[in-house]
């Protein structure tokens, strides 16, 4: 197999994705959601409204304190619809991402103290990871940079 070429070849266009902008979440109940990703993760609340697409359907913004795209996680509050189940085209979970194994492990401490199980740390070759789910049973990852 051979290594990828960061270089379009030839005759391509030249367009280019700069990583993720925000991944959405639908939960039952965006206090209880609040409660977790602000009180427990420690992310800002930077935006709740109603959805744009979906008027009537409340829609919370979580990330940095500017909410800077790549750091954002948003929800729609849908406390009628089914548990989901696991398959293709579903989402397995999202990844954070902290600078150091030491601060991986105080989180994986911190989680534990606040009662949120999670795993043991699992080595990945070029970064570690921790699991937990949040409230509405969503995969979470803290990864090693």
């Amino acid at each position: 197999m051979s290594e990828p070429s960061s270089v379009p070849p030839p005759g391509e266009r030249r367009m280019r994705l700069r990583g993720l902008h925000h991944v959405t979440a639908i939960v039952a109940d965006l206090e209880r959601t609040t409660a977790f990703y602000r009180d427990v993760l420690g992310l800002a609340l930077t935006d709740e409204g109603d959805n744009d697409d979906d008027p009537g359907t409340r829609h919370f913004w979580f990330g940095d304190a500017a909410a800077t795209p790549g750091t954002l996680v948003s929800f729609l509050e849908y406390p009628q619809m089914a548990e989901a189940t696991d398959g293709r085209g579903g989402v397995h979970h999202f990844a954070f991402q902290v600078g150091s194994a030491d601060e991986q492990l105080a989180w994986r401490d911190y989680l534990r103290d606040r009662g949120v199980p999670c795993s043991e740390i699992f080595e990945r070759g070029r970064f570690r990871s921790i699991y937990f789910r949040d409230p509405d049973g969503n995969l979470l990852e803290i990864a090693t940079a």
